[in-house]
C-alpha cells in the first residue's frame, strides 16, 4: 500500500483532514471525481469576479481556533452577511429585526413590534391550544405570526423543499431569529468573512504538497483504489459507498443560472431572496459584492446567479439531506455499517447526511483528526 489515506473528495472536510493528516506525517492522496479541486466551495474566476460556482458560501464562527486556522492559509476581509428578501417588488431585511417590521407594519419600536407580533401570533397559538406544532407552517405561524410566515417564509421555504409547508417537520424551524434591534447582520457570530481571493486559494493552501488527482470517479475503479491505502477517509454519498443496499437517500439539489453582464452594480446586495412562489428561483447572488476590496469590483462587468432548488436527478451535485423521519431511519441503517468500518472514515455533509456549516466541519475534522 502506498499511501497511508486515500481521501475521496477535495471539499472542505477531505482538505482539512489531508492537512492535518500530513502535519503528522501521513502520506495522503486526494481524489475527486470533479474537474476541480475544492468541492462546493470551489470559485469560478470571471473578469476577475470570484464566483462561487456551487452557491454563495459566508464563512462565519465563534471559535477563534477555526478561524485563526482558516486565516492562516488566507486573509478573510470583513464581510457582512445582509440579505435582503423581495417579496412582490417589495423589499425586506433579514433576518427579521426592525426594520423588518418597520417595512412589514410601519412599526418604529421595540414595544411597537412585539405587540404587533404576538397579535400576529394569537390565532396560531389558539389552534395549537397547548399541542406541540405538527408541521412547520404551524411552527412558523405560532413564532411568527401571519404576515411573516405568508410574505416572507412560506414561498421560499416550499420552493426551497420542493414540499409544501403542511409536509415539512416543525423541527426544519425550531426557532426564528426575531431581533428588536435595527441591525441586518444576518449572523451572530463573532468572525466573519470571506477569503480574500476567493475560496481556491484557502483549498491550495490546504492541500499545499498533497498529491491530488481530478476526474476521478473513486467507484469505476473502487478495487483499485480501495487497494493503495491503509485507510480510506471518504467524503461521498454513505447510500453509494454501501451500492445502495438499503435503498437511496434523498437529497435537494440546486440548479445555477450564472450570467454576466455589462454593468458595474446589479442589485447592490450580495444575496436577494426571492420568497413569493410565483418567482421560480429562491434567490439571486451577485459576486461580486462578496469581495469590495477586490479591483474587478469597480469594472463596469458584474455576474449574477439564479439558484433553483430542485430533488436530485442523475447528473446533478446533491447538495443536502432531506432530514425527514423516512430518511433519517434509513440513513441509521447506513451509519451502523459505517460505525463498523476499521479502515474508513466517513465524514462530511454527504458521507453523515448531516448539513454543515463550513466551521463546523473544521471542528469536526479537527476532532476526527486527532485519532490519526
Amino acid at each position: 500500500m502506498e499511501y497511508d489515506y486515500l481521501i475521496v473528495g477535495s471539499g472542505l472536510y477531505g482538505s482539512v483532514f489531508a492537512h492535518f493528516a500530513k502535519q503528522k506525517g501521513k502520506k495522503c492522496f486526494v481524489i475527486d471525481k470533479r474537474s476541480q479541486l475544492g468541492g462546493n466551495i470551489y470559485c469560478e474566476d470571471v473578469e476577475g469576479i470570484h464566483v462561487h460556482k456551487y452557491g454563495a458560501h459566508i464563512f462565519h464562527t465563534s471559535n477563534k481556533e477555526v478561524w485563526n486556522f482558516v486565516n492562516s492559509f488566507v486573509p478573510f476581509n470583513r464581510y457582512t452577511n445582509c440579505p435582503v428578501a423581495n417579496y412582490r417588488g417589495k423589499l425586506y431585511n433579514l433576518p427579521f429585526n426592525m426594520n423588518t417590521f418597520y417595512a412589514m407594519w410601519g412599526v418604529t419600536t421595540p414595544d411597537e413590534a412585539i405587540t404587533k407580533i404576538k397579535e400576529q401570533k394569537r390565532d396560531a397559538l389558539a389552534a395549537l391550544n397547548g399541542r406541540d406544532p405538527a408541521n412547520l407552517e404551524e411552527q412558523a405561524l405560532s413564532l411568527v405570526g401571519r404576515d411573516i410566515y405568508e410574505k416572507l417564509i412560506k414561498g421560499y421555504t416550499e420552493k426551497q423543499w420542493g414540499r409544501k409547508c403542511t409536509e415539512l417537520p416543525a423541527f426544519i424551524i425550531k426557532r426564528l431569529p426575531v431581533r428588536l434591534t435595527f441591525d441586518n447582520n444576518y449572523f451572530n457570530d463573532v468572525y466573519q468573512g470571506i477569503p480574500i481571493g476567493g475560496y481556491n486559494k484557502l483549498i491550495e493552501g490546504l492541500l499545499e504538497g498533497i498529491e491530488t488527482k481530478t476526474d476521478v470517479d473513486f467507484f469505476e475503479n473502487r478495487d483499485y483504489w480501495q487497494n493503495i491505502a491503509k485507510k480510506i477517509v471518504f467524503t461521498g454519498k454513505i447510500d453509494e459507498f454501501y451500492d445502495y443496499k438499503f435503498g437511496k437517500l434523498e437529497y435537494r439539489t440546486v440548479r445555477f443560472e450564472t450570467e454576466k453582464l455589462n454593468k458595474q452594480n446589479h442589485q447592490g446586495n450580495a444575496v436577494i431572496n426571492y420568497t413569493e412562489a410565483e418567482v421560480p428561483y429562491t434567490r439571486i447572488i451577485e459576486h461580486k459584492h462578496f469581495e469590495p476590496e477586490n479591483p474587478a469590483y469597480y469594472k463596469n462587468v458584474t455576474v449574477i446567479s439564479r439558484e433553483y432548488s430542485t430533488e436530485l436527478k442523475v447528473g446533478m451535485e446533491p447538495f443536502y439531506p432531506v432530514n425527514d423521519e423516512k430518511n433519517g431511519v434509513l440513513f441509521q441503517k447506513y451509519k451502523a455499517l459505517a460505525d463498523a468500518e476499521k479502515n474508513v472514515i466517513f465524514g462530511g455533509r454527504l458521507a453523515e447526511y448531516k448539513y454543515y456549516d463550513m466551521d463546523d466541519v473544521i471542528e469536526k475534522v479537527m476532532k476526527d483528526a486527532k485519532g490519526i
